[in-house]
């Protein structure tokens, strides 16, 4: 597996313009607006999403300045989606710092989330970039309408593979799909390969976040067990999912009950990812995950074999063998 650094070395200049792009369209006239984004600046995470936008455009033809204006409005509703969840989840912590509603509260993390959605807002209409605004806009109701289903069935504890498909679909597969067909339109591809694109960003989404809900039932860190935050979360996610519809009835009811009672109870936590791996959840949702992956190759076959398209080839591979 190739390392990010070396993924994003086709790009690696119009990355580092695009830093500079970024921070400035998250300037304001307000002090307190610019101390919080420049503490958000300097914990930036692995920058994929827009690092997909640049692949995608530079594989299909000269970045230009739309593939900037793209990047940054993905990167701006981005940020600002992971703040709201950190407010609606009470989560005080995110990539190992502490997240904004920790430090300035919720009621100040909320309005920088709205800030920073209406930048992006105004980035699109500002510059005309009224098609772009539009894939991006629509990744973000689906985001919101992804988020309402998996509290919707997080509370009844009912949830099936199709269900769980469509909210990873939604939740995170949208956004990436945004990243990819934004890029593709920015160098002005046709309306069939902007499509292609989209397929492609969504299939790798896919993979992505299964990827992300395999790390919570596999031996992470120091103490060499997995973390089971999301079933501390009563979230249920694909490899317990699998296993649930595979296990004997009366087992399936008496892990539903743990959950729902004992969900902080970190012996209890482990007995169910026992059971999840034991039900082969953890084989199914690898399988499954390359699958997605397998797909969204085959969706770039036939496009230019130069440069950006082996890095995003390498960038797909990393999304499915990344360890965090």
């Amino acid at each position: 597996m190739l390392p990010l650094n070396e993924i994003r070395q086709p790009v690696d200049e119009e990355m580092r313009m695009f830093e500079k792009h970024f921070r400035s369209s998250m300037k304001s006239n307000v002090p307190l607006l610019n101390l919080i984004t420049h503490y958000i600046l300097r914990r930036k995470g692995k920058q994929i999403r827009p690092l997909f936008v640049f692949l995608t455009a530079k594989m299909l033809g000269k970045v230009d300045e739309s593939t900037y204006h793209a990047a940054s409005l993905i990167e701006l509703l981005h940020t600002a989606t992971l703040i709201h969840d950190d407010v609606v989840d009470e989560s005080y912590e995110r990539r190992g710092y502490f997240s904004i509603n920790a430090l300035w509260q919720s009621k100040v993390a909320v309005l920088l989330g709205d800030y920073l959605l209406s930048k992006g807002l105004l980035l699109a209409v500002d510059h005309h970039e009224y098609d772009l605004l539009n894939i991006v806009t629509e990744a973000v109701r689906e985001i919101i309408e992804g988020e309402l289903l998996q509290i919707q069935k997080s509370r009844k504890l009912n949830i099936n593979k199709d269900e769980y498909f469509e909210i990873i679909r939604m939740k995170t597969a949208t956004l990436i799909s945004a990243c990819t067909a934004s890029g593709a339109h920015s160098v002005g591809a046709d309306k069939l390969t902007v499509q292609n694109m989209k397929k492609f960003g969504e299939n790798v989404g896919m993979a992505f976040q299964i990827k992300d809900d395999l790390f919570d039932y596999q031996k992470q860190g120091i103490i060499g067990k997995p973390t089971g935050n999301d079933i501390k979360e009563k979230k249920f996610t694909l490899p317990l999912i699998h296993a649930l519809e595979n296990g004997d009835p009366d087992t399936k009811r008496q892990i539903i009950r743990s959950i729902k009672r004992h969900n902080n109870n970190a012996h209890k936590i482990q007995e169910v990812i026992a059971y999840a791996v034991r039900n082969k959840g953890i084989e199914y949702s690898i399988m499954k995950m390359n699958e997605y992956r397998d797909t969204a190759l085959e969706l770039l076959k036939g496009y230019p074999d130069n440069d950006a398209k082996k890095s995003l080839i390498s960038l797909v591979n990393y999304v499915v063998t990344r360890e965090k």
